[in-house]
């Protein structure tokens, strides 16, 4: 299972992050963008930063995620940047997240979940995107979310289903109290544990996980006492203000439980502390490592 493999990981490294790739064009470093004037251009130096950046951390980091959206921003050159990002990821053994937040009905959802952790009818083994984990919106219901989830029983891959999201008007509609007392948020948490109750691994967490915002600490002491089999993958740590003590509550006793996406702060650490920016970057991921241990401990199977 796909959960307990990142799981071995993060306890291998003693490190539950997930470095961001959100790689934007302005991100890069000045000599890196000369000269480009179209989105080829754009295309080729994304990847060489992303790769380059892969190859100075994917031994101290178990996984990264990669926002769809930064990389549809150039077009068909950007989606090449987008597979060929996921692809040499996965080449170098990194859990790979596909932050798509997709989300439709039947057949349509069906697609979807083929194209980021399913294989396709053309040929033997051919696959779109090949990411491990996708994340979903679940707020359409259940015939919007089993496709995915059969595809991770077929495919043992994951996926993560927006639950209490880091942005600041997320409790417009999540925080709403519903008529039985449960708040929006706590309706889909309840709901993502149902949908992955058959697919619980070694840990004692299932393929189908919860994104819950550091941002938000009580209302992940909510979720994480409630949602005993839901791992979390957890936004909003650094630029977005959340802290390693604030995200404490995402996590059990023994450090499990979820993954820390850190975006901007590692792409971008070369500008504020100087050097190259995949050194500043890797500094920048033990930094966040020193700095959740400091409040999580050892992290170490149940």
């Amino acid at each position: 299972m796909i959960i307990d493999k990142l799981i071995d990981k993060i306890i291998q490294m003693q490190n539950p992050t997930a470095v961001g790739l959100d790689t934007a064009f302005e991100y890069l470093p000045d000599d890196m963008k000369e000269g480009v004037v179209d989105f080829k251009g754009v295309a080729d130096a994304i990847i060489t930063f992303n790769k380059t950046l892969i190859d100075h951390i994917y031994d101290i980091v178990p996984s990264v995620k990669v926002q769809i959206a930064y990389y549809e921003a150039y077009g068909t050159e950007g989606l090449r940047a987008f597979y060929e990002t996921v692809r040499y990821a996965k080449e170098k053994g990194l859990i790979v997240i596909a932050d798509c937040k997709r989300n439709d009905i039947g057949s349509t959802a069906a697609q979807y979940a083929t194209a980021y952790l399913g294989e396709t009818a053309v040929g033997e083994g051919v696959r779109a995107f090949p990411a491990d984990i996708v994340t979903v919106n679940g707020y359409l219901g259940s015939d919007g979310i089993v496709p995915f989830t059969d595809e991770c029983k077929k495919s043992e891959k994951g996926i993560f289903v927006l639950v209490k999201t880091s942005n600041p008007s997320s409790g417009e509609l999540q925080n709403l109290k519903l008529e039985d007392g449960r708040t929006v948020f706590e309706c889909m948490g309840d709901m993502v544990e149902e949908w992955g109750k058959d697919t619980v691994g070694k840990y004692g967490y299932s393929a189908v996980g919860a994104v819950v915002g550091a941002t938000y600490p009580e209302e992940a002491k909510i979720l994480r006492k409630r949602l005993a089999h839901t791992f979390f993958l957890i936004p909003g740590y650094g630029a977005q203000g959340g802290k390693a003590e604030m995200l404490k509550n995402c996590f059990d006793g023994n450090g499990l439980g979820g993954v820390v996406n850190n975006s901007r702060g590692i792409l971008c650490a070369y500008k504020k502390n100087g050097g190259t920016y995949y050194e500043a970057a890797r500094k920048a991921c033990l930094d966040m490592k020193a700095d959740l241990l400091s409040v999580l401990g050892e992290i170490c199977a149940k």
